[in-house]
């Protein structure tokens, strides 16, 4: 839904009711992961993706047929033995799209969960797809850390969707959870779909140098919050790098430092260190390697990795610390200019994420997705 909440939120303030098909569930090589969304007004536009084209009309169809009064429902699109090209995925993959109808009457709680996402503060919306009760389908109970609004159909599924969805909130994954009519952990016939909504990962890009800013373009592409950092306050400005999130004069240490004491780093933080310069990247990289972040790069030359990794062991870090470190940064693109050179470091990420091996995928055989 994130792709499409801005448009959602429009329609829905102004009163508007609109056809909302979200991906649930996906197996095999499905294009789109589970949350992606496609939005459908009354006067037939589209906007939003679930399959990036495969099964597009098909969807329309549903969520046209949902504004004009069908039930909420849940269709499962995929490749059939007979017909591979007809309402399906030619990648070979399967999907599970719940269509319903989005409008103040349905979703009443839309304001409050588009408020979270635009404070960043982390909110889950639960749904139920499929249930014996029809009456059911389509409830919506909205989930934060440390409240709740809205309900499933019954206090006892209520109570035990919700320990369910903080835990999937706290990890940042979105998927169907089932349960027996009633929420009994063991049964069938209740699926609810767990939409998490946490806030983008965070990038800190040290070194206000071309590279970042090749770098920062690249990070916000991909949705992450771009911070760039850098002690001369001569090349640390907005005009040199615009669009970014922030931009901020300090030690690369210093506010590192400060950013992890206030709990504003996590395990999907990726740090890049552009500096090139051993009082600016070392002390930066003693305090990263002793963080659980989800990555920490360094750009240079076998030579300069050969002497940061001296540095590094006599201010006493471990080996375990030091395997933490990608450096030389990026895949082996034979990247040469800044924009090259991003590619290359966006391609580790997604591999390292994703388990992916970084290589040409027409010299390889199965699935070319990898599931984390």
């Amino acid at each position: 839904m994130r792709d499409v909440l801005d448009e959602l939120t429009k329609r829905w303030e102004s009163g508007e009711s609109v056809g909302l098909g979200t991906v649930v569930a996906t197996f095999r090589s499905a294009p789109r992961p589970p949350g992606a969304s496609m939005l459908v007004t009354g006067d037939g536009e589209a906007f939003g993706s679930v399959s990036g084209g495969c099964v597009e009309g098909a969807v329309y169809d549903e969520a046209t047929a949902v504004l004009g009064g069908s039930e909420p429902v849940v269709r499962r699109y995929g490749v059939s033995d007979d017909d591979a090209f007809a309402v399906g995925l030619t990648c070979g993959g399967i999907l599970d799209v719940f269509v319903e109808r989005v409008d103040r009457d349905t979703f009443p709680g839309l304001d409050e969960v588009a408020a979270s996402v635009r404070a960043e503060e982390p909110v889950a919306v639960v749904t139920v797809v499929e249930h014996p009760d029809a009456a059911k389908v389509g409830a919506h109970l909205l989930v934060w850390r440390d409240r709740s609004s809205g309900g499933l159909g019954s206090e006892r599924i209520d109570d035990a969707v919700l320990d369910d969805a903080r835990g999937m909130l706290a990890s940042g994954r979105s998927g169907v959870i089932e349960y027996g009519p009633e929420g009994q952990r063991r049964g069938e016939g209740l699926r609810v779909f767990v939409n998490s909504f946490e806030p983008p990962p965070r990038m800190l890009v040290f070194g206000a140098i071309d590279f970042a800013a090749a770098m920062a373009r690249m990070g916000a592409f991909l949705g992450y919050r771009v911070t760039v950092c850098d002690a001369r306050p001569v090349f640390a400005t907005h005009s040199r790098f615009p669009g970014v999130d922030d931009v901020v004069v300090d030690w690369p240490h210093r506010y590192l430092a400060a950013e992890a004491a206030a709990g504003r780093v996590d395990e999907r933080t990726a740090v890049m260190v552009l500096t090139h310069d051993p009082k600016f990247d070392v002390p930066v990289l003693e305090e990263a390697l002793r963080l659980n972040l989800g990555y920490v790069g360094a750009m240079g030359s076998r030579r300069t990795h050969d002497d940061r990794l001296r540095r590094l062991r006599e201010q006493g870090l471990t080996e375990e610390e030091l395997a933490k470190l990608s450096s030389p940064i990026g895949l082996d693109l034979g990247a040469r200019t800044p924009e090259e050179t991003a590619v290359s470091i966006a391609a580790e990420l997604i591999a390292l994420r994703w388990g992916g091996r970084g290589v040409r995928l027409t010299d390889l055989e199965g699935p070319i997705h990898h599931h984390s």
